[in-house]
């Protein structure tokens, strides 16, 4: 039997640590400035980034990795014997799903696997976290994916916004909802639903107190939620992160909470200083109750 590789794109946001321990390979995407593109996570990380938007007063767009990018990323393995299994970011927002598809076909049948994780950043983080796990006890990459095409569906994200800067420059909040919003020290939370993001609740107040709410009105749900594990992305937010994990681990049974990083692909729409949880649910989702 062939040993399984699992294989993500950069928006999943996967640590270095668990790509070391698992081998997980990353596609990377590109952030693109004007006619100037960057590899992301390679060429450019959320830092630089943010600089680069006070530098040309816009946001960047992202592009998918090719399928050319693709066939040279999962080349190497399946010359070595290995299977592949590639979870996707949600093919809701990008063509990157596609691509890997179109990738796929040009290697013997069988050979890779394709999955639609319907989610990005951490909650795809947390798609890749289970497989990589499966992976390393063994499971055949036709077993992860029929697993996941079930658990993905439980696997929520909700994503604390710091303020409506980024909407808006990317034209997600108008100008009035922005002006009102930055008066009224609105925070708004971004969910993702059958792939996509929607907008949540919106929290008024000091960071400190929409983060307790936040955590608040998640942990009141606590019965719902697997205790397994929960993954915390942040972006320039390392202390407060650290204290969400402190305080999950002192509130809850939660076995493990994980914090990673937010790279360029999800912070070029949710901007800096943002929060994300992403946690597996038990039954229904809960994002709805928010």
């Amino acid at each position: 039997m062939s040993k399984v590789r699992i294989f993500a794109d950069s928006i999943s946001d996967v640590p270095q640590d668990w790509i070391d321990k698992y081998n997980i390979g990353i596609v990377p995407l590109y952030i693109v400035f004007q006619e100037k593109s960057y590899v992301d996570r390679k060429e450019i990380n959320a830092k630089e980034m943010y600089n680069l938007v006070e530098i040309y007063g816009h946001l960047p767009k992202t592009s998918a990795p090719s399928p050319a990018d693709f066939i040279q990323a999962f080349r190497p393995a399946i010359e070595d014997g290995e299977d592949i299994l590639y979870i996707s970011m949600s093919s809701h927002l990008s063509s990157t799903y596609q691509n890997s598809l179109t990738a796929a076909r040009e290697f013997p049948t069988g050979r890779i696997t394709v999955l639609d994780s319907l989610n990005v950043s951490a909650g795809a983080a947390m798609n890749v976290l289970l497989a990589a796990k499966m992976a390393s006890e063994g499971k055949s990459a036709m077993f992860i994916s029929e697993w996941l095409e079930t658990a993905r569906h439980e696997i929520q994200l909700n994503i604390l916004v710091d303020n409506l800067d980024y909407l808006h420059k990317g034209g997600r909040v108008g100008s009035i909802q922005h002006m009102l919003g930055s008066i009224l020290r609105i925070s708004p939370i971004l969910y993702v639903k059958h792939g996509r993001v929607l907008s949540g609740v919106k929290y008024r107040g000091s960071k400190e107190r929409i983060v307790k709410k936040l955590l608040q009105d998640i942990l009141s749900h606590i019965h719902r939620i697997d205790h397994d594990q929960i993954i915390i992305a942040q972006t320039l937010e390392e202390e407060t992160a650290e204290w969400m994990r402190h305080f999950i681990l002192e509130e809850t049974s939660i076995r493990d909470v994980h914090i990673i990083e937010g790279g360029c692909s999800i912070c070029s729409h949710s901007g800096p200083h943002s929060l994300a949880i992403s946690f597996i649910l038990k039954s229904k989702p809960i994002v709805e109750l928010l």
